[in-house]
């Protein structure tokens, strides 16, 4: 029978024995985290993950929710970090009962480094599975909590990355939030603006020229950061 204490136990173990005390020290101060920190790295923090779900049998999805539950119940970076790193390797035991699941992960979080793994790499593929689902993003888009408003905007993501961007939504939550005085809002619309930019930089040129003047400088920085060198410098000037 699984033991999701037992699991949690031998992977913190490992990943114990990879970190370095001044890497925990500087992450540690760069994340400006109140949780404790191991200092392993993220590559070898993942890889020591994917290992330890193929030295047991495949989680079923209780179980695997029971796993992430202990390790999220650390105040550890390292052990919340595997937790949400076992979502995205996991993401297709998962179903759409998982997205209060993965709200309640982002309102804890309360840090980028997890909030956006949790909005990009889990919350945005689930829901992308059935279209009905954007309507938690909606919701987030209008929550009180700005981590998860920045979250509403990252969930596009993956769709935009495949080529079928959801413009509209983007447009709604953006034209929202577009004043807003929070950094990790106004840095998420631009970083989406940047990603659309990639396949379809008309769109983002056009839709600035809209907006510009309501933008904020890291918004519109980021906007324009991947458009053509001719139109990006037209849009400086303007």
């Amino acid at each position: 029978m699984f033991d999701p204490d037992e699991a949690t136990a031998v992977l913190l173990a490992d990943l114990a024995a990879l970190g370095t005390p001044a890497r925990a020290v500087a992450e540690k101060a760069y994340l400006k985290s109140d949780l404790d920190f191991l200092g392993v790295t993220v590559p070898v923090l993942r890889k020591t993950v994917t290992a330890a779900t193929r030295a047991r049998p495949a989680p079923t999805r209780p179980e695997l929710l029971a796993w992430i539950e202990v390790l999220w119940s650390r105040r550890l970076h390292e052990s919340r970090f595997a937790a949400i790193e076992l979502l995205r390797i996991r993401l297709r035991v998962l179903t759409r009962a998982d997205l209060p699941l993965i709200e309640r992960l982002i309102r804890e979080a309360a840090g980028w480094v997890y909030v956006d793994m949790l909005a990009e790499k889990v919350a945005g593929p689930l829901m992308g599975r059935a279209p009905a689902d954007f309507g938690t993003a909606d919701a987030w888009a209008g929550d009180a909590d700005f981590w998860l408003r920045r979250s509403a905007l990252l969930a596009l993501l993956p769709g935009i990355r495949a080529g079928a961007p959801d413009a509209v939504r983007f447009d709604r939550y953006a034209d929202s939030m577009l004043e807003e005085k929070e950094f990790f809002v106004r840095k998420a619309i631009g970083w989406v603006l940047r990603e659309i930019s990639r396949r379809d930089p008309a769109y983002v040129i056009a839709w600035t020229e809209a907006h510009r003047s309501r933008m904020s400088g890291v918004t519109f920085r980021e906007a324009v950061r991947r458009l053509p060198e001719a139109d990006a410098a037209r849009l400086r000037a303007g």
